[in-house]
């Protein structure tokens, strides 16, 4: 083989995404649900913000940290969902090497995003269930901004080595790539070279941030069971854990999921491929489903100001 030829595929200028293998002839009719969940992704979390940018009562640090969320979302949605839907309902597989690297950069980048965010949430309940009386004072306005553009910079800061790193190594094996959209592992499977650094930056990110997440959170809302215990009446302690309802389910709509590839991956190798990715997809795409639901029907706030809005209308 000549050189030329050598570099040309070591080098490649597109990936193949193959959507969900072996599910291919169904692929039109998973693009239905995959389209609903679009649908009601982007209206949802479009419906989040509008609500809490016009209804003063809402220009809260926990609001705000929800706005957040919703922002990440909708990057979620909009670097990923519109490439798949193309692969289901045209069989457009290709992507571009550079466009896949981006996307992969997104997904990554807004995932650790918004388990800063939900870390966030966690120190909003806990200083305001634990410490009610300096809420105001110590989450301020200043405070959340700082919170928030410290949460974008970690994310930014934590993946951009990811795609360093995936462009630097040769491709001579394969470009397909078994699941509809490009992450770390997926492009980094395809290497033909030592890509340890890789696999090890990308565990370092899992244990060390989400992780280190996941303990913060845990107790927090530990310290959070605490005192709501601690309170002299049952109908106290039902109404300050309501305050904290929202939030749990978010928690559970994020990590659950993530735990079950976890647990897939090294424990269920018989389990079909397209079940894997069929999971994988629920991790990503099925929490900016839920959580303008949850916190929707949850916080009365929301759902009051969004029934005034459609009987102001028909009014």
């Amino acid at each position: 083989m000549s050189d030329s030829n050598i570099t040309d595929f070591t080098n490649p200028s597109t990936f193949i995404l193959l959507g969900i293998p072996g599910l291919e002839a169904a692929h039109v009719w998973i693009s239905i649900p995959f389209c609903t969940m679009y649908i009601i992704a982007i209206l949802g979390n479009f419906t989040i913000l509008f609500i809490v940018k016009m209804e003063p009562s809402l220009h809260k640090p926990m609001y705000y940290f929800l706005c957040m969320l919703a922002v990440t979302d909708l990057v979620v949605y909009t670097s990923t969902v519109p490439k798949i839907l193309a692969i289901f309902c045209f069989n457009s597989r290709e992507i571009n090497f550079s466009a896949c690297l981006t996307q992969m950069y997104f997904i990554h980048c807004f995932s650790v995003m918004e388990s800063g965010i939900l870390v966030a949430m966690a120190l909003d309940r806990y200083v305001a269930i634990c410490h009610p009386l300096r809420h105001s004072t110590t989450l301020t306005n200043p405070l959340v901004a700082k919170i928030g553009l410290a949460v974008v910079l970690r994310g930014c800061i934590v993946v951009f080595p990811y795609p360093l790193l995936a462009r630097q190594w040769p491709y001579c094996r394969t470009i397909v790539i078994p699941q509809p959209y490009c992450t770390n592992i997926a492009v980094v499977n395809l290497a033909c070279a030592d890509t340890r650094v890789s696999n090890y930056y990308g565990l370092f990110v899992q244990l060390c941030v989400i992780g280190v997440d996941g303990i913060f959170i845990a107790v927090s809302y530990v310290q959070i069971l605490r005192a709501i215990f601690s309170l002299p009446t049952k109908d106290a302690r039902v109404k300050t854990f309501e305050t904290c309802g929202s939030h749990l389910f978010v928690l559970l709509a994020f990590y659950i999921p993530g735990l079950i590839i976890s647990l897939m991956n090294r424990f269920a190798q018989n389990v079909p491929l397209h079940f894997h990715v069929l999971i994988a997809n629920l991790y990503l795409l099925l929490p900016p489903v839920l959580n303008p639901i949850i916190y929707g029907v949850r916080t009365k706030q929301i759902r009051d100001r969004l029934l005034w809005l459609f009987t102001h209308k028909g009014a």
